[in-house]
């Protein structure tokens, strides 16, 4: 019988020791600039999920499987080093305060999601599970993500590279849980897997106060639960490809 965990610390992240505090006027004046250049890399980004070759386009390269797994990969390794960052920046600039000292994190709004703990026992989940599982997490950072970039854009006190990062985050969860719904349909089509995952896509979410219990975190917390959680997604999707794909000798 498999193994399974709620909840998992992990190791702080070190300091990053390049940060600074520009003005709150010349952050306002370079947010249009910002947004752009995010909306543009969201756009870009969503092409290689999205390419899907017609009868007859000679011109166009169809994605295998292999190559989408490594690029969802590759995205939630990036997403993962990413959120590591901003922790570290955030504990920077929001130290905890003396009466704080020694308090037991909060728990994380994702705890009560039974996940395999460890690579043994997520080898042995059925493929469909492990799959909707990865989907169910991405899912259930969406909107706490959305609502914590809102939230953190009233610190002037961070700097503008810490507010682009959670930005880019939560863009980049969109993207990658669009890419694994695009392996999941290759999957589906070669019968890789079966087509019951549809039936538990309905579910995702269900039975998280994801709201309430992700905005009462402090900010730090915020982003050390998320941390574990993209470092869980990037294990399983590397674990799922090699099952499917056991020639790898991974």
């Amino acid at each position: 019988m498999p193994a399974y965990i709620g909840d998992a610390g992990d190791s702080p992240a070190p300091a990053d020791p390049s940060s600074s505090v520009p003005g709150s006027g010349l952050r306002s004046a370079m947010a249009p600039a910002r947004a752009a250049g995010r909306a543009g890399a969201v756009a870009a980004l969503a092409l290689l999920w999205l390419l899907v070759c017609g009868p007859g386009d000679s011109g166009c390269h169809l994605l295998t499987v292999a190559d989408l797994f490594d690029r969802v990969i590759r995205h939630s390794g990036r997403i993962h080093s990413l959120s590591t960052t901003l922790y570290a920046e955030l504990e920077k600039h929001f130290p905890p305060r003396d009466n704080e000292l020694g308090k037991p994190a909060r728990k994380c709004h994702t705890s009560g999601m039974l996940t395999p703990n460890g690579k043994e026992y997520a080898q042995k989940i059925p493929r469909e599970e492990l799959t909707h599982l990865i989907l169910k997490l991405l899912q259930a950072w969406k909107e706490p993500l959305s609502h914590f970039n809102q939230h953190i854009e009233h610190h002037q006190e961070l700097p503008d590279d810490s507010l682009s990062k959670a930005k880019q985050i939560s863009n980049m969860v969109h993207e990658l849980k669009t890419g694994v719904e695009k392996v999941t349909e290759k999957m589906q089509s070669m019968g890789i897997i079966s087509n019951s995952l549809n039936g538990m896509a309905s579910s995702e979410g269900t039975g998280l106060s994801i709201s309430n219990e992700a905005n009462m975190m402090s900010d730090s917390d915020f982003i050390h639960c998320f941390r574990r959680d993209s470092n869980k997604v990037q294990s399983y999707l590397k674990i799922l490809k090699c099952r499917i794909m056991p020639e790898n000798s991974c």
